[in-house]
């Protein structure tokens, strides 16, 4: 039945490197299922509730990918689209979470749209390549300034609007030793460096007495508080179509750069450099992302970490549906989710900021049409806050610095039209 299902001698693999390979994956991208429900717990949504809707729309997510599109990618809700969704359209914007779970759902639909009538090649293309990893890069130092902020390194200051916290209290020394070991056993190849970095603040919270003890295991919690409680009529609001817009673009390209970054890399692209299938992998995390709004999580979007599964021989979609059951098994670990402080999740942001930053090294910082729009992206992110002005402000520079430079030819009608509709949204609706 597996050979029918995945094709496995097609794919000179076996069922034993598959499950090796799902299981790899899952050690190296698990943490979410710690992660996700303390930020979003930000936005005022239950802990308990979003603990299982992670596990259970990263699960739909790898069986869809595993079974229809047969690759050996594994998807959960994404880092960075939920600090977007937590503090820029709950907590900056003022919208409900419930509005902003509405607005997972249409970028969900308008991506299976576009996976459907095949437009988002000329989206991709359109979009300057510079562009996407100053928009990465922005998402990470966001990310990297909610850990600092977690962590008590940063703290308001009316004079300078941000400072240095107390560098001596429990939380900044643990998060600093927690992020010096994730690094290290990163750098050492060890599997799942993230997660034991987690795990060892949270024990050692836990034996010093900084952290209640709740025990590990226990039925899963209840999905009530969340499930279908999306607010899609709401969502619908003129003011929101930029935010739609900023889940769907950063979805879109995430995705699309980890399928062929992965793809590449397990030798799963033709001849002719095409990657098939690709349309059911793109429908795929698309319906994910619906699926998972309806539960009440965030963007749910494929995972670069499926790389660590493909360098340990995962060829097939098995290695995503391991993956996926692997999740489900989570749901038992609520108790230990719930012990783990947000200090202890800070050094877990800050390494994905700083894997999210390595894109600025591709930028051509000779030419200043090129590199002063992604600067531009890439501070306004964590300086307003916002990954939609962010996006926003680097559309618009983008196109007005190379029209004034006399660069006009390196412009496409997708980025004119992008970036006059940005200017109009950011005049008349904000």
């Amino acid at each position: 039945m597996l050979e029918a299902l995945f094709k496995l001698r097609e794919h000179h693999t076996t069922i034993k490197t598959e499950l090796v390979a799902g299981f790899t994956t899952f050690l190296t991208m698990g943490y979410i299922i710690f992660v996700n429900p303390s930020m979003l717990a930000s936005a005022g949504m239950d802990a308990g509730a979003v603990f299982v809707a992670t596990c259970v729309a990263a699960a739909i997510g790898c069986f869809i990918m595993g079974f229809y599109a047969n690759y050996p990618i594994a998807l959960a809700p994404g880092m960075g689209l939920n600090a977007f969704f937590t503090y820029t359209v709950v907590g900056e914007m003022g919208y409900s979470w419930e509005v902003a779970l509405g607005a997972v759902f249409l970028s969900g639909c308008c991506f299976f749209l576009l996976s459907i009538f095949r437009i988002r090649e000329w989206i991709i293309n359109s979009i300057p390549m510079s562009l996407r990893m100053g928009i990465a890069a922005g998402i990470g130092l966001f990310l990297g300034f909610i850990a600092l902020k977690n962590a008590g390194f940063v703290v308001d200051s009316p004079a300078t609007y941000v400072s240095l916290g107390d560098l001596s209290l429990f939380p900044p020394i643990m998060a600093t030793l927690g992020f010096f070991l994730i690094v290290a056993l990163a750098q050492r190849g060890i599997t799942g460096a993230v997660m034991i970095g987690i795990l060892a603040v949270t024990l050692t919270s836990l034996a010093l007495g900084e952290v209640e003890p709740n025990g590990f295991f226990a039925a899963p919690p209840s999905l009530a508080p969340t499930f279908a409680a999306l607010d899609i009529e709401g969502a619908m609001q003129i003011g929101l179509i930029s935010i739609i817009f900023a889940f769907l673009f950063v979805d879109l390209f995430d995705t699309s750069g980890t399928l062929i970054a992965v793809a590449q890399k397990g030798g799963l692209v033709t001849k002719e450099g095409k990657l098939p299938r690709l349309g059911r992998a793109l429908m795929a995390d698309s319906m994910a992302t619906m699926g998972g709004a309806v539960l009440g999580t965030s963007t749910t979007t494929s995972y670069i970490e499926s790389g660590a599964g493909i360098a340990a021989g995962g060829r097939t979609g098995l290695t995503a549906v391991t993956v996926g059951c692997l999740f489900l098994g989570c749901l038992f670990l609520s108790p230990l989710a719930g012990m783990i402080p947000p200090y202890a999740t800070a050094p877990a942001l800050f390494f994905v900021a700083v894997l999210m930053s390595s894109g600025l090294a591709t930028i051509d910082w000779e030419d200043l049409t090129e590199s002063a729009p992604v600067v531009i992206a890439t501070i306004t992110m964590p300086l307003t806050f916002s990954v939609s002005t962010g996006i926003a402000l680097g559309f618009i520079s983008y196109t007005g610095i190379k029209l004034l430079a006399g660069r006009w030819r390196d412009l496409n009608p997708a980025m004119v039209i992008i970036s006059v509709l940005f200017i109009l949204k950011m005049a008349f609706l904000d």
